[in-house]
């Protein structure tokens, strides 16, 4: 499959229809039906639902889509690295992170830097520890910020040294809002709204898992990102399980946050692929993170 040919097929993809695409990309549409008629022989199978105006993708098709992109995007990141190889003061570090007060030890590592090397350019990517391992291992990305558990097996690491706390977010009109902490028997039975990292490992052995442990958890809905998660709990659809001082819980907002209890933490780490090659930016960040952890402890 050539490069080229994937962005042929991905502009059809969002286009919706091959004249739309050919038009976007400068092509004629009988040169583009070519060219994609081409790669679905090349892969022996069909990519498009095709009707008269329009395009759809088959199951097929959107697999490629998502692969098509990464390899991409992989193919653009080993393109740059190479320009910039000796390119001492320029370059790009991409970072995956979950949703963690802990961003703040890599946001000022990188201001250090910054002084030194103000061309420097930073790229972050949010998810869970599933999305941000993920990438990991395509290489789609240098570093990822990982709250544990998570299984560190394939990948080196630097344990932070703090660690977040985990609770319950709410409405502050909710009769628990006037608990200090939330016992286990509080929130039985009620409709809970938990990362899908969670959701997925809630039998995992884990501090938090075993916290619910003997209850029966009440999920009601499973959220990526905190923001989407506050805005569930402020419409009074349930109690986000969260980490401290991510949802805006003060003056001027319905929620609050009250912490769990037993206390529950989460530890948090910086890991990147034990076989990854370093550019000379991605090296530096991860000296200077390792000389500010240290400084930390």
């Amino acid at each position: 499959m050539e490069l080229r040919v994937l962005r042929y097929f991905l502009a059809a993809a969002r286009a919706g229809s091959i004249t739309g695409a050919a038009n976007a990309l400068h092509l004629t549409q009988p040169t583009l039906s070519r060219q994609l008629a081409e790669l679905e022989d090349q892969l022996g199978c069909k990519l498009f639902v095709r009707s008269s105006h329009s395009v759809k993708l088959t199951s097929e098709g959107l697999l490629l889509q998502k692969r098509a992109g990464e390899i991409l995007d992989l193919a653009e990141r080993t393109r740059s690295e190479i320009s910039e190889f000796d390119a001492d003061e320029y370059g790009n570090v991409h970072i995956g992170c979950g949703e963690t007060r802990a961003i703040r030890h890599i946001a000022k590592t990188i201001r250090a830097l910054q002084k030194k090397y103000p061309h420097v350019k930073y790229h972050f990517y949010s998810g869970n520890a599933s999305d941000v391992t993920e990438k990991l291992d395509k290489g789609l990305l240098d570093f990822g910020l990982l709250i544990q558990p998570v299984d560190l097996s394939k990948y080196g690491y630097i344990d932070l040294p703090d660690k977040d706390t985990w609770g319950v977010l709410m409405r502050k009109d909710c009769a628990l809002a006037s608990k200090r902490r939330i016992r286990p028997a509080d929130i039985e039975g009620l409709p809970l709204i938990v990362s899908r990292q969670l959701s997925a490992r809630a039998s995992a052995k884990n501090d938090l898992a075993d916290w619910f442990t003997p209850r029966a958890i009440n999920i009601s809905a499973t959220y990526n990102l905190i923001y989407n998660a506050s805005v569930m709990v402020s419409e009074g659809l349930g109690y986000a399980i969260s980490l401290d001082g991510l949802a805006d819980t003060g003056e001027s907002s319905n929620l609050c946050f009250r912490p769990l209890s037993p206390k529950v933490e989460a530890a948090m780490s910086i890991v990147w692929k034990k076989d990854r090659y370093f550019s000379a930016a991605a090296r530096r960040f991860l000296d200077a993170l390792k000389e500010y952890i240290g400084e930390k402890r």
